[in-house]
C-alpha cells in the first residue's frame, strides 16, 4: 500500500494543467530506532514544554513563534501574520524552465519523491508533460510549497511516472573554497597513478543497489534478538589497523597484491548467480520484521522474561535483513 501523499494539487506547464500528488520516494521507518527509557524505573522518558526562566510547563495554545534577534529579545510572529504571507502557489506545481540534467550540482539536491495523477482525471494531460520532458531530455524546474515554505522541484520522467527532487537554494550551499584552500599540491608520479588505475580497474562493477548490505543495521538486529532471547552478550574485538606503511608506492603495491585473488562483490554475486538469479519478491521484507516478534496477551511479560531466560534450542535467532529489491 503506498503510503500517505505528502502534497496535493496539480501540475501545470503553461495552459497544461493535471491534478497531482506528491509521495515520499524514501523512507527510515524500517531501520531501528531507539526511545530513551529510565534505567531504574524502564519508563520512557517524557519531554515537557517548559518556560527556560520559571521553569512551568507552557501549554500549546500559549506558545507562539519568536525570531531571536537578542540574547533575551525575541520578535513574535503568529499564526495569522504567517497566513498573511502564504504563497499563492500553495496548490500548483509550476513549471518555469527546462535545464540540462548535468548542470545540476549534486550539492543542490536534497530528497527524491514521486509525482503521480491524482484521480481518474488528467492522466492524458500527465503524460503530455511527461513525454515532453523525455523527448527533450532534460529537467523540469518548477516550484512547490511544503510545510508552508516554497522549494524549487526538478521533474524528470521514470518509467511511466515523474520522479520530483527537491533543491536547495543558493544561499543553503557552502563554498568548496574555505575547505579546499589548503589542500596542498602533491606532483604524483606515473607509476603511481597507472597503480591506482589499476586497483580501481579490479575494483570497477556496475551499480547494484540491492547488493548493498545496512551492516550496522545487522548486527543491531543481532543485538537486540540476542538481549530478548537471553543470550550472552560478548565483546567485539578491537580491529587491526593493518601496521604502519612506509611509503604510498609500498601501499598501493601491497594492495594490487592484496586484490588479486579477490573480486569485487558485486561480480562475484553476477558470475555465481548471485541476487540477480533469485526470482524477485512481491514484497521487500523491512528491517523491523526480522526481529523477534512478541505475539499473544502475555507478548511484553514475554519479552521481559526472555532478557532473563536462555533460549530454546528450537526458537533460532532471525536471519540477516534481506536486500532492498532493485530501483527501476
Amino acid at each position: 500500500m503506498a503510503p500517505r501523499a505528502n502534497w496535493k494539487g496539480f501540475l501545470r506547464l503553461s495552459l497544461v494543467t493535471c491534478p497531482v500528488a506528491l509521495y515520499p520516494a524514501t523512507s527510515d521507518t524500517e531501520k531501528v530506532s531507539f526511545n530513551q527509557i529510565n534505567r531504574k524505573t524502564g519508563h520512557r522518558i517524557k519531554y515537557l514544554k517548559v518556560d527556560a526562566e520559571t521553569g512551568d510547563e507552557v501549554t500549546s495554545e500559549d506558545i507562539v513563534k519568536g525570531y531571536k534577534v537578542d540574547t533575551d529579545t525575541y520578535i513574535e510572529v503568529t499564526k495569522d501574520e504567517l497566513d498573511d504571507i502564504a504563497l499563492d502557489s500553495t496548490h500548483t506545481i509550476e513549471i518555469d524552465e527546462f535545464v540540462p540534467k548535468a548542470d545540476i550540482d549534486n550539492r543542490y539536491l536534497i530528497r527524491p519523491y514521486y509525482l503521480v495523477p491524482d484521480g481518474k482525471v488528467g492522466h492524458d494531460a500527465y503524460a503530455v508533460i511527461r513525454e515532453t520532458i523525455r523527448s527533450m531530455d532534460k529537467v523540469a524546474i518548477g516550484r512547490v510549497v511544503l510545510t508552508n515554505r516554497e522549494h524549487i522541484i526538478a521533474l524528470e520522467p521514470l518509467e511511466n511516472g515523474l520522479m520530483g527532487t527537491l533543491l536547495r537554494y543558493p544561499y543553503e550551499v557552502r563554498s568548496e573554497k574555505e575547505y579546499f584552500d589548503d589542500i596542498q599540491d602533491v606532483k604524483l608520479t606515473k607509476d603511481m597513478l597507472d597503480l591506482a588505475k589499476h586497483i580501481v580497474e579490479k575494483k570497477s562493477g556496475t551499480f547494484e543497489p540491492e547488493l548493498f548490505e545496512d551492516h550496522y543495521e545487522t548486527a543491531l538486529i543481532d543485538l537486540i534478538n540476542k538481549k530478548r532471547s537471553g543470550m550472552p552478550i560478548t565483546a567485539k574485538a578491537a580491529p587491526t589497523t593493518g601496521g604502519n606503511v612506509i611509503s604510498l608506492m609500498d601501499a598501493l603495491k601491497k594492495s594490487i597484491a592484496n586484490e588479486k585473488d579477490a573480486a569485487p562483490a558485486a561480480k562475484v554475486a553476477r558470475d555465481t548467480g548471485g541476487a540477480k538469479s533469485k526470482k524477485p519478491k512481491k514484497r521487500v521484507e523491512g528491517q523491523r520484521e526480522m526481529l523477534l516478534p512478541i505475539s499473544g496477551k502475555g507478548g511484553k511479560e514475554a519479552a521481559a522474561k526472555a532478557a532473563t531466560t536462555p533460549k530454546k534450542a528450537a526458537d533460532k535467532p532471525v536471519r540477516a535483513p534481506a536486500r532492498a529489491k532493485k530501483a527501476g
